[in-house]
């Protein structure tokens, strides 16, 4: 068949503008790329088979022009290679729609992507014709001139030529969409990343046999870089596997999917590839030798991030029967799922191969493939289970949400939340039905009692239902911070090993009141005592900035005799910073001494007994402070020492700490002799540890014995 020259090539029975519309642009930016170079590659393979130790040529050249900013614009993009050419025969394969007769299995749909992101597709082909060479010359595009006569191709000539080889430069011309900033910086080196990835597969099965592949890069008419694929970049296959997939049908009581005797085999090739080239675990779907990006097929059986060998993994699938599955949008496979099922039963009307049940059984393959990767899920599972008991979660969330083996901590805890609120939801809806039906019952009525126990039954269920969930999730962030607690006490913490200066006290302080603050509330003071995060208070205040109720505590008619006092021998007194102060109420207030872990306590047990004496002399008197209750906490505490320092503390034997029933505190200047009285605790950091791990698993037991009553 002859093609007329200067003439717009008219598919019998199709309608352009339809198939334009139907088949939408790729998402994949490099998809017309792809297209030209797999042509070029099926080019070079017929070539081959017409002659013997034919040696096949690719070259791709990326033109761009250089801005001010020294950044690139794209200008355009030429494939060339010495394959067959397009002969009448190749020619009016590229112009039927669907033609199913290339044994490479296209659709005649990639020159669709040529026109979705180019204006224009230039293409010249020198093809041997009985013995002679002839020049076809053709253009590509969706513009209204090309539409308008129902035709996506421009014939303008076939003509004798002097060349005597074949050869077909394709050139891509005037980007459609300028925010597709990815051929704007592309390059020879992204490019060929981007072919060897796309391509692995198809490189790797004819490593021995594979085109001389080159990849430039011009600006202007000035080469700035050259890149090739030879055999030395492809990768080796490093284990391969042929996996049975049985298809599937609806059972006969139609509520169900059976697998039937009838099965696929796929294979599944595995790449061993550095980290540096791979940057995460993949599992792909290909087709005709090609990654399919489009397709999305879970990988369960190693987390993506998951390094083995300084290496991560490619698995790639291929089948006929994913070549006959691709639909005439590239790379868009045609498999259903479990879903489709679930949404219309009647959808399988015959045999299918289901994604669901290929996915389980390739990632079966793959775990089978690789010993490496049990004792990698063996460690996902006690890192899940610490978890679980870290944040007090059921043993059963797995089943309660999906879990994805590439879900962080994080993730996980956000899934199960996420769960927990529509619960928590689902139990505030029954709640308010119930009550909103009181307002129905009526206390004449034959059955008024029966009805007031259901809904009394009802929401006694409900209550205790919410509140446990709002008690694990108390209960478990004071499990965390006591964990933090000790890792601090023993000094685990990174920032603890970095050589710098000691921060032990400091990260205690801010551990369990965040020191320039003044919200107990929202403190961890219950540590030392559960009271103390309901009183008022502040942490690492100067003295004469603490206020209490909005306004100072610290009196400014002082006299004189008072303000020598303060500055005298030299101290400033009133800028001293008790570590924590609070105000359970007037007339009284705790006074809290944060000691670092490795200092002697026993030298500081007059610290708080000074605090206390000046604010007792220079608060005001509204206050009234003479009650004071102090405690000094450290870890190095000899009994001995401290009692031979101040023989009024006694050993409290029985839970590890000393206490000092009272100390007076003097009244001096306008207080007119009225003194004040101290109590006093010296207790370990890891005393008011053990103390809160004890109170806190109390309410663990609890909840962890309680859980099938919850559940009931």
């Amino acid at each position: 068949m002859k093609f007329e020259n200067n003439t717009y090539i008219s598919g019998d029975s199709v309608y352009y503008e339809g198939v334009i519309r139907d088949v939408k642009r790729s998402k994949i930016s490099l998809q017309p790329v792809y297209e030209a170079f797999t042509n070029s590659l099926e080019a070079i393979r017929i070539k081959e088979s017409q002659k013997v130790d034919f040696k096949g040529k690719i070259e791709v050249k990326i033109f761009s022009t250089q801005n001010t900013d020294q950044s690139f614009t794209f200008s355009k993009l030429q494939i060339i290679d010495n394959g067959v050419g397009f002969n009448d025969k190749e020619f009016k394969r590229f112009n039927t729609y669907k033609d199913f007769t290339k044994g490479f299995k296209n659709l005649g749909s990639g020159r669709i992507q040529f026109t979705h992101y180019f204006d224009t597709t230039k293409v010249k082909s020198i093809y041997q014709d009985n013995g002679s060479f002839r020049e076809r010359e053709f253009f590509v595009s969706k513009n209204n001139d090309y539409l308008k006569r129902n035709s996506i191709t421009y014939h303008k000539a076939d003509r004798e030529t002097i060349e005597e080889s074949s050869r077909t430069v394709l050139t891509f011309e005037g980007l459609l969409d300028q925010t597709r900033n990815i051929y704007h910086t592309l390059n020879d080196v992204n490019l060929k990343y981007a072919l060897l990835k796309r391509y692995i597969q198809y490189f790797c099965l004819n490593k021995e046999n594979l085109p001389e592949i080159i990849i430039e890069h011009y600006v202007l008419l000035d080469r700035e870089g050259k890149s090739t694929i030879s055999k030395s970049d492809i990768p080796k296959i490093d284990k391969t596997d042929n996996v049975k997939v049985h298809y599937s049908k609806i059972s006969d009581d139609a509520k169900n999917i059976v697998n039937t005797e009838k099965f696929e085999t796929f294979t599944v090739n595995s790449f061993k590839l550095d980290k540096s080239f791979l940057k995460q675990n993949d599992l792909k779907l290909t087709s005709k030798h090609e990654v399919i990006e489009n397709f999305k097929i879970n990988l369960l059986s190693l987390a993506k991030d998951e390094v083995i060998d300084n290496s991560h993994f490619l698995f790639l699938v291929s089948s006929d029967y994913l070549d006959d599955k691709d639909t005439n949008e590239r790379g868009e496979l045609d498999i259903p799922n479990n879903d489709i099922f679930s949404n219309d039963p009647n959808i399988f009307q015959e045999e299918v191969i289901i994604l669901d049940e290929l996915e389980n059984q390739i990632n079966g393959s793959i775990y089978n493939l690789y010993p490496q990767i049990e004792k990698i899920q063996e460690k996902r599972h006690l890192d899940l289970k610490h978890l679980k008991e870290m944040f007090l979660l059921p043993e059963d969330m797995d089943s309660e949400i999906e879990i994805s083996i590439n879900d962080s901590d994080k993730k996980i805890l956000e899934k199960f939340y996420t769960a927990e609120a529509k619960k928590k939801a689902e139990l505030d809806s029954n709640l308010k039905d119930s009550i909103d039906r009181l307002n129905y019952l009526d206390t004449t009525s034959d059955d008024y009692s029966n009805t007031l126990d259901t809904e009394i039954y009802r929401i006694v269920r409900v209550i205790p239902q919410q509140n446990k969930a709002e008690l694990t999730h108390y209960v478990a962030r004071r499990k965390l911070v006591l964990e933090l607690f000790s890792l601090i006490l023993n000094k685990k913490l990174t920032v603890q090993e970095d050589g710098s200066r000691n921060k032990d006290e400091a990260l205690l302080h801010n551990l369990i009141f965040q020191q320039n603050t003044t919200t107990p509330e929202k403190s961890d003071l219950w540590i030392i005592n559960e009271d103390f995060i309901y009183f008022q208070g502040i942490s690492e205040f100067q003295l004469s900035e603490i206020k209490f109720k909005g306004e100072n505590i610290i009196r400014e008619d002082l006299s004189a005799e008072e303000k020598h006092f303060i500055t005298s021998i030299g101290e400033k007194r009133l800028d001293k910073r008790p570590d924590i102060l609070l105000f359970p109420q007037e007339e009284k207030c705790i006074i809290i001494e944060f000691k670092n872990p490795d200092v002697s306590v026993s030298q500081h047990l007059n610290q708080i007994n000074n605090y206390a004496t000046l604010l007792r002399n220079f608060s005001k008197p509204e206050m009234k402070l003479t009650t004071f209750y102090g405690y000094l906490i450290g870890e190095k505490i000899e009994p001995n020492d401290v009692r031979a320092y101040d023989a009024d503390f006694k050993n409290a034997y029985n839970f590890d700490y000393l206490f000092r029933p009272s100390k007076t505190i003097a009244g001096m200047f306008s207080n007119e002799g009225k003194d004040g009285s101290l109590y006093t605790e010296v207790v370990k950091y890891s005393t008011l540890l053990d103390r809160a791990k004890n109170r806190n698993n109390i309410f663990i037991k609890k909840l962890t014995n309680n859980k099938s009553e919850s559940s009931d």
